[in-house]
């Protein structure tokens, strides 16, 4: 990405699937309306894959407040993130770039099914909460504290780039037997003109642990 910093703005999609609904992270440009979606399932772009690490059973929901990720520097408080007018997923405000969010309509982290945190890699002339997410390799661990004083502790078992004309939303969305994490955000090669990226990236962990916070 050199030494420039774009702008990561919203562009999500609410993409209705027989009785699922899946919220679709296809951009963070200035496009507006809903964009193209790809076939469910897909697998588009650069992945590195793991074995999936041992997961154990979910916990009970609850709000989840904070995530830390050492590995590239993450800590931050969780806010809650709906959806806008137009259905799209809201994000935390470019202003505030090192604010992590989490979707509140899906799974919240280590219940079952896969929760999602959404991050910026970049906003308002400064390096976002996600800005490193691209460097995060297999095995390094995420945690996510709980209103309930427990913290979940998830194992990454794949890191993937998707196109966002190519966003594999059946794999990011779908229903899992187990407590799964998603971090998203933008990345891949900026578009100055646009001023938006052209990727997705995509950290996929499983629960792997939790203990008292």
């Amino acid at each position: 990405m050199g030494s420039s910093i774009g702008t990561c703005r919203r562009n999500l999609v609410v993409v209705a699937a027989g009785a699922l609904a899946f919220a679709l992270l296809t951009g963070c440009g200035p496009a507006a309306g809903t964009a193209p979606v790809a076939p469910l399932g897909a697998n588009a772009g650069s992945t590195r894959v793991g074995v999936k690490a041992g997961g154990i059973a979910p916990m009970v929901s609850q709000i989840p407040l904070r995530v830390t990720v050492p590995a590239i520097g993450v800590d931050s408080t969780l806010v809650a993130l709906g959806l806008n007018a137009d259905r799209t997923i809201q994000v935390p405000p470019l202003s505030q770039a090192k604010q992590a969010g989490y979707y509140r309509y899906g799974p919240t982290p280590g219940s079952q099914g896969p929760a999602v945190i959404l991050g910026h890699i970049d906003g308002n002339g400064q390096k976002g909460v996600f800005y490193r997410l691209q460097d995060m390799i297999l095995g390094q661990q995420i945690t996510v504290s709980r209103a309930d004083n427990r913290t979940a502790v998830f194992t990454v078992y794949l890191v993937e780039h998707a196109p966002k004309t190519e966003f594999p939303t059946q794999k990011v969305y779908g229903p899992t037997p187990d407590a799964q994490l998603r971090l998203i955000s933008c990345g891949g090669v900026l578009d100055r003109q646009a001023h938006s990226y052209l990727d997705n990236v995509i950290v996929f962990a499983s629960l792997t642990a939790t203990h008292p916070t």
